[in-house]
C-alpha cells in the first residue's frame, strides 16, 4: 500500500511540482538512500556526511542503473533525514545511523508497474551517486585524496580494519534503483535481519578487497594498450578513488578501446622490432 500523503508531505512534494498535485494523484514511499556501515567497496560514510547529504538530497531524482537519460527518472526526493539506531552498532564499533528519505511518483499508465514493483519488494535496493572532499584512511587519517598512505583496503593493522571515509559532502546527484547496492542496507524501507552481522561482513570482505585489487591490475594493464597514453600512477589513482561496480565498468571501456586499437598497436610494435619506430 502506498502511504498516506498528509497536507504537510503534499505541501513539501508541490514545491517541486510546476502545477499543484492532488494526495490521489502521487505515490509516496520511504527509502534508505545510505548509512555508517562499511559498504561492499571497503567505505563508509561519517555521521557529518550523512548529515550533509540529507540536505543535499532534498529534490534529487530516483533513476535507474545510474543511467542519466531523462526517460530513466522514475521518482524525485521531497524529504531526507538522518536516522539512529541506537541498538545497532556498525562493523567498526559506531552506532548505527542512516540516511532515510521519501521520495514521490506521479501515478500515470505508464508506471503502474513499476508502482506495484515497488509494494511487492521487487524495486527495493538503491544506490547513491554523490561527491565528497575527503576519502580518510581508517588507520592513519590520511587523505587518500592528498597521499598514498601505503594501507590496504580490507587488511588489518595492529588488530584495526582499514577502510575508507567518505567526509565533507559537496554534491549529490541521483539516486538509483539497481540490482546490486555497495551499500548492503540501502534499499526502500524494509526490515533488517539479524543474519547482517559484523561476522559475515568481514568473511565476504576479503574476498572483495582481493576482487578490487585483481580489477585494479587488469585497469592498469590495459590502459597500456590505449589512447591517449596515462601513467600507470594517474590510472592507479583514477582506479582507487572508483567504487567496484566503476571499476568494472571502466575495465570494459578500457578493453573496448583497446580491441578498436588492436590493429594500430600491432603495426607500431612491428615497426619498432624493424628498427622503423618513430619516437
Amino acid at each position: 500500500m502506498s502511504e498516506k500523503v498528509s497536507g504537510e508531505e503534499l505541501e513539501l512534494i508541490n514545491g517541486y511540482a510546476r502545477e499543484p498535485l492532488e494526495s490521489e494523484q502521487v505515490f509516496v514511499f520511504s527509502v534508505i538512500l545510505c548509512d555508517n556501515e562499511i559498504d561492499r567497496d571497503g567505505e563508509k560514510f561519517s555521521s557529518r556526511t550523512l548529515e550533509g547529504l540529507a540536505e543535499l538530497f532534498k529534490g534529487r531524482t530516483g533513476i535507474f542503473d545510474h543511467d542519466p537519460k531523462s526517460e530513466k527518472q522514475s521518482a524525485r526526493i521531497y524529504d531526507a533525514w538522518v536516522e539512529t539506531v541506537p541498538e545497532k552498532l556498525t562493523a567498526d564499533g559506531e552506532v548505527y545511523r542512516r540516511l532515510r528519505a521519501k521520495a514521490y511518483m506521479v501515478r500515470t499508465g505508464s508506471n503502474e508497474d513499476l508502482i506495484k514493483e515497488i509494494q511487492g519488494g521487487i524495486k527495493k535496493e538503491v544506490s547513491v551517486s554523490c561527491s565528497v572532499k575527503r576519502k580518510l584512511c581508517s588507520v592513519c587519517g590520511a587523505d587518500r585524496y592528498e597521499v598514498e598512505c601505503g594501507h590496504e583496503k580490507g587488511r588489518e593493522y595492529g588488530g584495526k580494519l582499514c577502510f575508507h571515509i567518505l567526509d565533507e559532502p559537496t554534491d549529490a546527484y541521483e539516486w538509483s534503483f539497481v540490482a546490486v547496492p555497495a551499500q548492503v542496507n540501502a534499499g526502500v524501507t524494509k526490515r533488517f535481519s539479524s543474519a547482517e552481522s559484523k561476522s559475515a561482513f568481514l568473511d565476504s570482505y576479503e574476498d572483495v578487497a582481493l576482487a578490487r585489487e585483481q580489477l585494479r591490475g587488469d585497469v592498469l594493464r590495459l590502459s597500456y594498450f590505449c589512447k591517449p597514453y596515462m601513467t600507470a600512477k594517474a590510472v592507479g589513482d583514477m582506479a582507487d578513488m572508483m567504487s567496484l561496480r566503476e571499476l568494472i565498468d571502466f575495465k570494459k571501456k578500457l578493453e573496448k578501446q583497446a580491441c578498436d586499437n588492436e590493429e594500430v598497436y600491432i603495426a607500431e610494435e612491428q615497426s619498432f622490432l624493424t628498427g622503423d619506430y618513430k619516437v
